[in-house]
């Protein structure tokens, strides 16, 4: 069980009647050995008063950006924390986070922050079932925020429903839960491949695909939480780079392979979720087709199989593929699998609107070597993430 004593955190309290759990919720992490730094908002104090957290916490408490004037006081909170949780996360507090407002300390200091963030939202039915507060929701949830809860019971003013803040215990597991996958690829070195390759036909034009990175870029980020040292090498895309990660960028095919064997031998494992080119033009023209020439004759040969090459020169590490189809995805997954000797296959359905190429979600199953299969699912590419690190991890303990 993954140890909490020393760690830094940052507990936030917003405004709602259910505030007053989050005493218990901070009593259990100092009792765990958790440094807490509490920070409420001016409509919490309203709720549970700050000498309350103050003495649970043995340390002061933070509710006005402007307290100490001489200081810069949300960006020295944020770069502190190891890691934040909300509890309660209101409505209010949970659109905010999600439009990357900023004012007060608390909204201040998360926008600020870039540690990992367990949010415990608290509201009546009605707000949590409204059709803004779950776009929020699954805004915050695929930027990496855990959700724990709401839980249905008896709410403020008499009413029942869900909506009820999760009890501190179960926080607190949370918490406990996303400190330890910060810890489970620690020393582990990982090669993500991402986006897609351009293949020239002549100076400025070429062949692609519409893969936008998203699902290796997740991936990357995901590993890099998680303590690994990742290399991302990627095609031509417009994202920024994911935090703590050594980037590669590259073109074709042919500089993607040179790149990923190149750091093969070294590595423990490979996440190869690029579409590579499985063709490029034979002959690509130096300088441009003219177009009153007419169409040009192409003439296409194969790309590097780059996933079935590492499959043979396999040893220790652990290799993840990725499939896109349209129909019979758990046949040709595993088709796939077997054929390119890799030890997990991510099956995404593609062709049609919110999954696969250029999305933020996709519908996807994830099959292994050694069974374990998990059937096609809705996921964020944030969740898919993590449910491959999860695998790649356990994975990696039992070579």
């Amino acid at each position: 069980m993954t140890s909490l004593t020393g760690r830094r955190i940052l507990l936030g309290v917003s405004g709602g009647i259910a505030a007053y759990k989050s005493a218990s919720l901070l009593r259990l992490l100092v009792e765990a050995g958790v440094d807490v730094q509490v920070v409420m908002t001016p409509a919490a104090t309203r709720f549970v008063g700050p000498p309350t957290f103050a003495a649970l916490s043995g340390k002061p408490v933070h509710a006005d950006v402007f307290e100490q004037p001489d200081a810069v006081l949300h960006v020295r909170l944020a770069r502190r924390a190891e890691l934040a949780v909300v509890a309660p996360a209101t409505a209010n507090m949970l659109a905010r986070l999600a439009l990357g407002l900023a004012d007060d300390l608390l909204s201040s200091t998360l926008l600020e922050a870039t540690c990992p963030l367990v949010l415990a939202p608290a509201m009546h039915t009605g707000m949590w079932n409204h059709p803004a507060t779950l776009a929020n929701k699954e805004v915050l949830r695929g930027r990496g925020a855990v959700i724990v809860g709401p839980d249905e019971g008896p709410l403020a003013a008499g009413d029942a429903g869900i909506g009820r803040m999760a009890e501190p215990e179960v926080i607190f597991e949370a918490v406990r839960s996303r400190l330890a996958a910060g810890e489970d690829l620690s020393g582990v070195r990982v090669v993500v491949t991402a986006g897609p390759t351009h293949e020239p036909i002549d100076a400025v034009r070429y062949l692609g695909n519409r893969s936008s990175g998203k699902m290796g870029f997740a991936a990357a980020a995901e590993a890099a939480r998680r303590g690994a040292d990742v290399t991302l090498i990627t095609g031509p895309v417009a994202l920024p780079d994911p935090a703590g990660v050594q980037v590669v960028r590259v073109e074709t095919a042919e500089e993607m392979a040179r790149e990923v064997f190149d750091r093969f031998p070294e590595c423990h494992a490979v996440i190869m979720a690029a579409a590579v080119a499985d063709f490029r033009p034979a002959r690509p023209v130096e300088g441009k087709f003219k177009k009153d020439a007419g169409p040009p004759d192409l003439t296409l040969e194969p790309t590097v199989d780059v996933l079935s090459t590492l499959g043979k020169r396999k040893e220790h590490q652990v290799l993840v593929g990725f499939a896109a189809e349209t129909v019979e995805l758990l046949p040709e997954g595993r088709r796939k699998l077997a054929e390119k000797n890799l030890d997990l296959i991510v099956v995404n359905e593609v062709g049609r609107p919110g999954t696969g190429f250029g999305a933020d979600t996709d519908v996807a199953a994830i099959l292994g070597r050694r069974g374990e299969d998990m059937a096609p699912r809705a996921w964020t590419k944030v969740e898919l993430a993590a449910a491959i690190c999860d695998r790649v991890a356990s994975l990696i303990r039992s070579v």
